[in-house]
């Protein structure tokens, strides 16, 4: 590896570590604009949690800031505080080149949490694509949380997706 793949390993290493902490800590703190900060102007979120948060959303995709923001600023207002216990290891991996992945497990100390595992394609120090997955227990809550929703407006998730 010479000199300039060196630097470019230890610039993206330390931007992935920045990430990993500040994404963490801003969620946390619910601090949307920090959060947006984090991304690429074109940056692509893809998260389930996306039609359950913006009403009338067929898509789970969020693109550029402006619907980031939207996107986490609703998610902070929205938010059961039950549901996150925002437990990690801290444990994060990547290819070295543009990803970052680490996972928030189902299995925390204090109990059961949502089970998520975020992926992100890191390019100049910004995430420019950010792919959440749910596990089976954070999937079952989302689900349980459409069905409630649908049942309040008077109809059943199925007749929902035919429409």
């Amino acid at each position: 590896m010479d000199q300039q793949q060196t630097s470019h390993a230890s610039t993206f290493l330390s931007d992935c570590e920045r990430i990993h902490r500040e994404w963490h800590v801003r969620a946390k703190t619910l601090d949307a604009e920090g959060l947006v900060a984090l991304y690429a102007a074109d940056a692509v979120l893809e998260s389930p949690l996306v039609t359950a948060i913006l009403d009338g959303r067929a898509s789970g995709i969020v693109r550029g800031h402006d619907e980031l923001r939207l996107f986490f600023a609703e998610g902070a207002r929205r938010r059961p505080n039950e549901l996150v216990r925002w437990y990690r290891t801290g444990t994060w991996l990547t290819d070295g080149e543009r990803l970052l992945v680490w996972e928030y497990p189902r299995a925390a100390p204090d109990g059961d949490q949502v089970d998520i595992l975020e992926v992100m394609d890191i390019v100049d120090g910004l995430i420019r694509h950010h792919r959440i997955y749910w596990g089976w227990f954070g999937s079952a809550m989302l689900t349980h949380s459409a069905i409630a929703k649908a049942g309040r407006a008077g109809a059943s998730p199925a007749s929902n997706r035919a429409a």
